[in-house]
């Protein structure tokens, strides 16, 4: 069931800390502005506080369109930026070809939009600590803070992954006087985001515990699979192990994967059981300022991934209105490389990607980019597409057909049990046969979506393209460690693909630099000879935005800005 909570956010805790005391009935020192003290009287003010440092979460677009995915996939191997023409977006192709710079618009307002939302979940917390208890049914008050934690704590993994080490916002500031603040270095702020993870876990409900109402919001459940990511990516592999243990066996029936893999990115099945967490979208028109001409940072809780990503053909089924016109804008176009990655018979391919035929989009030339292609490729990206099992798509319900209310799934139950898979091998004492049954789960959705029989055997019984880790060839897994291990890495790109994981999971493995070159060597000419080359300890975190440097002085990311490469 599609949550409520985002339809109902009451936005006025945003501009409280302008508040100050007035000094009689008739003088305001502030006039139109309200009191903290005055807006958390009540359990209700508690809720919507936290529920307003969720929206962050929701915004992609605030000057420029500034998605996760840009670097998620576009950076990566997985996809290409897409669009009308080549030069669509510089901003977008600077980041795909590593020739990004320190003004970068799209890196400055996915570091800004990161900030607010670390600064409400202060706001909310520390207003929400200081209330009575007796003024909250059981928990809430706990349930409350423990949302403000787990917010805080995501936002910080937000930047850290793609900045690196950033100052950490662990309080509300007030005063002018305290806006610089030093840059925390990455191990730092990786502490700082377990602490906050630790105390959420501590606070939080289990998934089942919250109302229809609710759903969507921060559980247990969630805190756990996000510090299992931090775990992850700070080599942290017993403590991840730990982590997944809680959530899949303390509980086996908390989180299951779905039968029809194509329902995870349906808004029909928001908040099913295999998620874990999910940006929550709506078809509300407003934003968080009111402005529905996307002028501000917030202008939207719907989302524009699903417009943006349908191919420029679309059409919707025959007696759609013609407002409703199926039609996208053609970014983030799977690779040739992603497409064959899939091994014969895996169905999670075509939901993932969809491969035109001749009818729906002619073929147009090796290098043309037109309406059907973009440097030669013709694929196009179906998670969150809302297609049609006949291709047409459904009609979004939202500002003209330009957006949706289909969530984003953050963290799927699938991703768990990969992390889970990786974990055993790679923690002090591994644990293969775990792993093993964890990769299974896996292929044994993957198999019986794919129509079962022969295909996706069980692990060693199949053989992996290596391009996948930089090299080229195949392989045909050995039952060892080593192959389990890539065997990991090769079904977290298929089972994951074009959601936002690959560039993410390629740092942590340690192998972007190999990847990212060997991708540029062997891609089309015409695609390999547009990107500049991987230099490694440069290209695997991006530049400090140069306005929030010229706001906030800190040192730049090796690479840019004259900094040298160590």
């Amino acid at each position: 069931m599609k949550n409520t909570y985002s339809k109902n956010i009451l936005m006025a805790v945003c501009c409280l800390f302008l508040a100050t005391a007035c000094n009689d009935t008739l003088s305001f020192q502030y006039p139109g502005s309200t009191l903290a003290s005055e807006s958390f009287l009540t359990s209700d003010d508690a809720v919507a506080s936290a529920t307003a440092a969720y929206c962050p979460l929701q915004w992609e677009f605030g000057g420029t369109y500034f998605f996760e995915w840009w670097i998620g996939d576009v950076c990566s191997d997985d996809a290409l930026k897409g669009g009308e023409t080549v030069d669509a977006n510089s901003d977008a192709f600077d980041l795909e070809n590593f020739r990004t710079r320190s003004d970068n618009a799209i890196l400055l307002q996915y570091y800004r939009a990161q900030y607010i939302g670390a600064f409400r979940a202060n706001f909310s917390r520390e207003n929400v600590e200081a209330m009575d208890p007796a003024l909250f049914p059981a928990g809430l008050q706990d349930r409350i803070i423990g949302e403000d934690y787990f917010l805080r704590a995501m936002y910080h993994f937000r930047l850290v992954r793609i900045f690196g080490g950033v100052p950490i916002a662990d309080h509300t500031i007030m005063v002018q006087s305290e806006w610089p603040q030093s840059r925390a270095s990455e191990s730092d702020v990786y502490a700082f985001i377990e602490g906050d993870l630790k105390k959420a876990i501590a606070l939080l409900p289990d998934q089942g515990k919250y109302s229809a109402a609710d759903l969507g919001r921060a559980t247990k459940g969630a805190a756990r699979a996000l510090l299992m990511k931090v775990y992850m990516n700070t080599g942290q592999f017993d403590e991840a192990k730990l982590q997944g243990d809680s959530i899949i066996s303390i509980d086996p029936y908390r989180y299951s994967l779905l039968a029809d893999f194509n329902q995870n990115f349906d808004f029909n099945y928001d908040n099913n059981n295999e998620s874990v967490f999910e940006i929550q979208y709506s078809d509300n028109g407003m934003g968080d300022f009111g402005d529905v001409n996307y002028t501000y940072l917030g202008a939207t809780r719907s989302t524009f991934t699903t417009i943006f990503i349908r191919p420029r053909w679309g059409k919707t089924p025959e007696g759609t209105p013609s407002v409703m016109t199926g039609a996208g804008w053609g970014w983030k176009r799977p690779s040739q490389q992603l497409y064959d990655e899939f091994e014969p018979g895996d169905m999670r391919r075509d939901a993932a990607i969809i491969n035109p035929s001749e009818a729906q989009a002619p073929y147009d030339g090796e290098t043309a980019t037109t309406l059907n292609t973009y440097l030669g490729n013709r694929y196009h990206s179906r998670k969150y597409a809302q297609m049609n099992p006949d291709t047409t798509f459904y009609p979004m319900n939202n500002d003209g057909n330009y957006r949706s209310s289909n969530n984003h799934k953050e963290i799927r139950y699938s991703d768990v049990l990969l992390m889970y898979a990786e974990a055993c091998v790679k923690s002090s004492t591994p644990d293969l046969s775990r792993a093993k049954w964890a990769l299974e789960q896996v292929r044994t959705r993957a198999r019986a979506f794919s129509g079962g029989g022969n295909v996706l055997p069980s692990f060693p019984n199949y053989t992996i393209p290596l391009q996948g880790v930089g090299e080229s060839g195949t392989k045909q897994l050995q039952d060892n460690a080593q192959d389990l291990y890539l065997a990991i890495q090769h079904e977290r790109r298929v089972e994951l693909a074009l959601e936002g994981h690959r560039w993410f999971d390629m740092k942590r493995w340690g192998i972007l630099d190999k990847v990212m070159n060997h991708y540029r060597e062997t891609a089309q000419p015409n695609i390999g000879s547009l990107m500049s080359p991987f230099i490694k300890g440069q290209h695997e975190l991006f530049p400090i935005p140069s306005q929030e440097r010229d706001l906030n002085p800190m040192p730049q990311n090796p690479g840019y800005d004259g900094v040298p490469v160590n």
